[in-house]
């Protein structure tokens, strides 16, 4: 759990800073340190997924776990989601409620949210919520800076969000081998290199998509076992 308690933290402290930063920061200040964030984001998620040790497993994996997700729409779905809170809560004066419910969203439904924490859970590595902690301390300093305080209660739902997958990475550790558990986190890098892709804009990738290719290895490995 103590990568989500760093996530936490970070936002708050970002959330304070951007309180005192109110007329926030130069665009060229913003572009750096986002440019200088994807960058770090996409190395390690190379080197992340460098490890595995069945590339075939990890390429069928991203390749049905994207079809899954495309058929399912999670990318479109989640953008539709955005969109709507941002809609209602944009027409409106109410600066903690347009704050809270923005970041929340931001920090919650997104790949890396989902990838870290179940990194964090199964394997013990915190290194992908710790990227996100910089991640999001850094736009919460952005969030709060231009939209209000509410950015900063956004740190209860991120706690309650993430700690339920941790918890229930760690329910399930037990029953995944190394082997299965290194699997899943090198097709988790491969989703987190997107992501920095993503943050680079480069190109866009639909991450969203690809969240169900996390979870193919572990099915691909017990429908193997029962043949």
């Amino acid at each position: 759990m103590i990568g989500v308690i760093v996530n936490v933290a970070a936002i708050i402290v970002g959330g304070l800073i951007g309180l005192l930063l109110k007329h926030g920061l130069s665009e060229n200040i913003k572009r750096v340190v986002m440019q200088g964030i994807g960058l770090a984001v996409v190395i390690i998620g190379i080197a992340g997924a460098i490890a595995t040790e069945n590339i075939l497993l990890m390429v069928m994996s991203l390749v049905i776990g994207g079809i899954i997700g495309a058929l399912i729409g999670i990318e479109d779905r989640l953008d539709r989601l955005g969109q709507r809170i941002e809609r209602r809560f944009s027409k409106q004066e109410g600066g903690f409620a347009k704050g809270f419910v923005l970041a929340s969203l931001v920090y919650c439904v997104g790949a890396m949210a989902v990838v870290g924490s179940i990194e964090a859970g199964v394997a013990g590595d915190n290194t992908t919520l710790y990227i996100k902690s910089i991640l999001d301390g850094v736009t919460a300093v952005i969030f709060t800076a231009t939209v209000g305080w509410g950015v900063i209660f956004s740190s209860i739902p991120v706690l309650l969000y993430q700690g339920a997958i941790v918890l229930l990475g760690i329910r399930i550790e037990p029953y995944l081998t190394d082997e299965l558990i290194n699997e899943m986190s090198a097709v988790g890098s491969v989703i987190i290199m997107g992501i920095g892709i993503n943050i680079l804009e480069l190109k866009h990738i639909r991450v969203g998509d690809l969240l169900p290719a996390i979870f193919i290895p572990p099915i691909w490995i017990l429908l193997l076992s029962l043949l």
